[in-house]
């Protein structure tokens, strides 16, 4: 088994995607943990305000199988595809880690190169995995996010 970190994001129908894509992550994995979400503005276009948060799950799956699942997860949420990379998303799940694995593909990167740049990624993942180490910077991703120089503010913790 090995673990994977995803990041979970939505800002259409937010609350009901989240949970959603929440409920399908704990029918299809062991041992799931969330992290505290966070409410944030939408990066790179004017849109409604993200709900973002991390979870972590044990999987068989390899990092490309996962990514379909993922993607097919998505699909059932209506994740327009065709849509420009920062546009609304009904659900938008990410691999953000699998095990300390480092990988470039033609349609998968792993560690997810969000996390050092996005307070909305790193800090739900410095909620849920503060001891973990980055397989590329080898610090922990509680040193990654006490290093942080963009908008810590621009995040506020909200309950699901």
């Amino acid at each position: 088994m090995s673990t994977a970190y995803l990041g979970l994001g939505s800002n259409v129908s937010a609350h009901s995607h989240i949970a959603a894509g929440i409920a399908a992550l704990l029918e299809t994995f062991r041992n799931v943990r969330l992290s505290p979400a966070y409410l944030s503005s939408a990066v790179g276009f004017d849109g409604d305000d993200f709900i973002n948060l991390t979870a972590s799950v044990e999987t068989s799956l390899q990092p490309i199988e996962l990514k379909h699942f993922l993607n097919e997860l998505e699909d059932q949420h209506h994740r327009q595809r065709d849509a420009p990379k920062f546009s609304d998303r009904t659900l938008d799940i990410d691999i953000l880690l699998y095990d300390d694995l480092y990988l470039i593909s033609p349609v998968l990167k792993i560690p997810r190169t969000d996390i050092m740049t996005y307070a909305h990624v790193l800090k739900p993942l410095a909620d849920l995995a503060p001891n973990l180490v980055h397989p590329v910077c080898h610090k922990t991703i509680d040193q990654i996010w006490q290093d942080y120089a963009g908008d810590r503010n621009a995040l506020k913790r909200i309950d699901l």
